[in-house]
């Protein structure tokens, strides 16, 4: 899975090589990008159920076709941090940044290798463990002392009791779990109990779509069974990850304002939420709440995401004539949505322009994004955004649409006949190829 030795530079300061590089970047933006058929569930990929996450297999293009080993590759936008695992595999150093705390305990559990005979060894003694916990009174005290008011509210809303007695002895036996590493490992093997495809624990409908609904006919399973499913197969993901010196870094941090110096970065593959954006911290919680996060500073942190319907006190960017157009088209039909597409737009310009000061000059940046339709305007977010980079400096090398597989991708789920607003604009998203050239040099 490695590339290629990195070329000798020129003689002439380096203009051949960054025309090749540029050259690559097009010849792969041609290349077939559906991946249709292709299995993604390799290594730790398909540890934790994660809504609209994007194929291994397309970052795994760009990072084996535009940089060499030990090269930097970031996502500063992680989401479940596919790419930096691919950075991984490919022998490259990756570096991811979120603010979701679902993301960072994900990226950080799939980025690490550990001995799987240590981390067996502490998944049997849990189980047994939350076994024993959940016939006793005891669980009953702790389950009175784990919540606030607002956030007992919603676990009793969503979990039924002799759920929560379950899910509550699991966590009290993950927690005396002394190594961080392995409790952190069997945190997410938790949370992937209640963040699933189908079934699940909980009263909801499918929260592996970041939509959940209250379904009063489910059944949830059991907490402890899945638990001990799901435990066999997280161990057998982690086995395919090799121990090496490779550097995988998941940090906390926002893609607004990166925590890098200028011009360090080799490659950026990252996928930045819709302009309507999927409400990831609507499933979060449901896991999140147990891993002792309050639903009040949840809701808090939810208004900072990218793409989040908040709008009072944003500082609105100029923005180019296509997307400053299409807000003011926008307008006359819904004045808030306006102002939220031309918030969205202003912390992209801020994305964008983080993105162009940490990359290094001849390297690039690929941004994967959907389309919207907003009020039945097709928002264009491609070719927004790519007019967004043209004017902070980068050359967009292209724009090219790819047909999702909505058998494998992440998608909200259909729950009436008719394809919902999000089902009928997420049947492709688009690739952008973006190159940051080299310093002019003065005569």
């Amino acid at each position: 899975m490695h590339g290629s030795s990195r070329p000798a530079p020129s003689p002439s300061g380096g203009a051949p090589q960054d025309a090749s590089k540029r050259a690559r970047l097009a010849t792969l933006l041609a290349s077939e990008l559906n991946f249709h058929g292709e299995n993604g569930n390799y290594a730790s990929h398909h540890f934790h159920a994660f809504a609209a996450r994007f194929p291994p297999q397309l970052p795994r293009v760009f990072i084996q076709g535009l940089t060499s080993p030990g090269d930097v590759v970031l996502d500063p936008m992680m989401g479940s941090g596919t790419a930096v695992v691919e950075a991984l595999l490919a022998g490259r150093r990756g570096v991811g940044l979120d603010i979701d705390p679902l993301a960072l305990c994900l990226c950080h559990v799939k980025t690490r290798s550990l001995p799987l005979e240590r981390l067996q060894e502490a998944a049997q003694r849990v189980v047994a463990q939350a076994y024993a916990l959940a016939e006793e009174h005891t669980i009953r005290q702790h389950l009175a002392q784990r919540f606030d008011e607002r956030t007992k509210a919603f676990v009793d809303y969503w979990f039924l009791p002799a759920t929560q007695r379950e899910l509550m002895a699991l966590i009290v036996a993950i927690e005396s779990v002394s190594e961080a590493s392995v409790r952190r490992f069997l945190a997410l093997t938790f949370s992937s109990t209640i963040i699933t495809k189908s079934g699940g624990v909980t009263r909801a409908r499918d929260l592996a779509h970041s939509r959940p609904h209250l379904d009063t006919e489910k059944v949830p399973k059991n907490a402890l069974e899945q638990f001990t499913l799901r435990l066999h197969k997280n161990l057998a993901s982690m086995a395919q990850l090799t121990a090496d010196e490779t550097v995988a870094a998941p940090l906390a941090g926002d893609a607004r304002a990166m925590p890098f110096a200028d011009d360090v970065i080799d490659l950026i593959v990252t996928s930045p939420p819709y302009a309507n954006a999927l409400d990831y911290m609507r499933a979060h919680k449901f896991s999140l709440v147990w891993l002792g996060k309050a639903v009040g500073d949840l809701s808090a942190l939810r208004a900072a995401y990218i793409g989040s319907e908040r709008v009072k006190g944003t500082q609105f960017a100029m923005l180019p004539e296509r997307p400053a157009g299409i807000v003011r088209e926008l307008a006359h039909v819904d004045r808030n949505k306006s102002e939220i597409l031309a918030k969205y737009f202003t912390e992209m310009h801020a994305v964008l322009a983080e993105m162009h000061r940490v990359l290094r000059h001849g390297a690039a940046a690929v941004v994967v994004v959907g389309p919207s339709v907003m009020r039945g305007i097709n928002v264009q977010t491609h070719h927004c955004l790519a007019d967004i980079a043209a004017a902070l400096g980068f050359d967009v090398v292209g724009v090219v649409q790819r047909m999702l597989d909505r058998n494998k991708r992440m998608m909200p789920a259909r729950f009436h006949k008719t394809d919902s607003m999000i089902e009928q604009r997420m049947h492709e998203e688009y690739v952008i190829g973006l190159w940051k050239p080299q310093e002019r040099r003065a005569a």
